[in-house]
């Protein structure tokens, strides 16, 4: 892509976004296609990470905060806080627990010292088709709560993700991992929820929360808690969670 062949000849200091209108040739998780059609706030960011720092040494983290990013995008407007976005860990944005909104990819290459991100994410901002999308949500709570919330463009919820994100940055930077924590807890949709460990009949488990690395923790009867990852072959990553041995 162009913005890959780009990052490497601007300046450090120097920022990088691109933003597309719509998307033929989007890239989702494990290969597969996104196909982004008008409506939706579509962007690829290129960041630059220090290995040496809080959140170099915990790369995984990065697609939460950008997950996190998105829904305070919005959830950060004024009047716009209770609109029921929310996270899927571990790079799903969602309304309430029922419908996917958007997502997060990044891919990072580590060159000397430094990590070079690209982070894209596409949120449906004003497209009904092909599920649902914020602003329906907008129109929905003005509906039900008789408010008169404008809705969005999807340029002001690039602007605003991208703001969101450098702050969230720093504050990880600073902090590390519990400086953001109670932020994305408030917002994702696991708490309490069960799961099971290595296959559908596998052992139940209940999700208490993201380790220091960004995996999943889960709490298992007897056996106390312990991070878990996906096995690699499912479509939904909360499928057939597997103990590293």
């Amino acid at each position: 892509s162009l913005i890959g062949r780009l990052m490497f000849e601007l300046p450090e200091e120097m920022g990088l976004i691109a933003v597309a209108v719509r998307q033929t040739q989007g890239k989702g998780r494990g290969g597969n296609v996104w196909l982004s059609p008008v409506g939706c706030a579509l962007s690829t960011l290129h960041i630059s990470i220090p290995l040496h720092s809080n959140l170099g040494q915990r790369i995984p983290f990065i697609q939460h905060l950008v997950s996190l990013a998105v829904v305070e995008s919005v959830r950060s407007i004024p009047g716009y806080e209770d609109i029921d976005l929310r996270l899927k860990w571990p790079n799903d944005i969602y309304y309430s627990d029922l419908m996917k909104l958007g997502g997060v990819l990044v891919n990072s290459t580590l060159i000397e010292t430094t990590f070079h991100i690209l982070i894209g994410f596409g949120v449906n901002v004003s497209n009904s088709n092909p599920t649902i999308c914020i602003n329906d949500l907008i129109a929905k709570f003005n509906k039900e709560e008789g408010t008169e919330l404008k809705p969005l463009t999807a340029d002001c919820l690039i602007a605003r993700t991208v703001t969101v994100l450098e702050r969230l940055i720093d504050i990880f930077q600073e902090k590390g991992p519990n400086g953001v924590l109670p932020q994305y807890y408030k917002y994702w949709i696991h708490s309490g929820k069960q799961v099971h460990l290595g296959d559908e009949e596998g052992a139940l488990a209940w999700i208490v929360g993201i380790d220091d690395y960004g995996y999943l923790q889960v709490h298992q009867e007897g056996k106390g808690v312990e991070s878990v990852h996906p096995d690699g072959n499912s479509f939904d990553m909360l499928r057939n969670l597997i103990v590293p041995k």
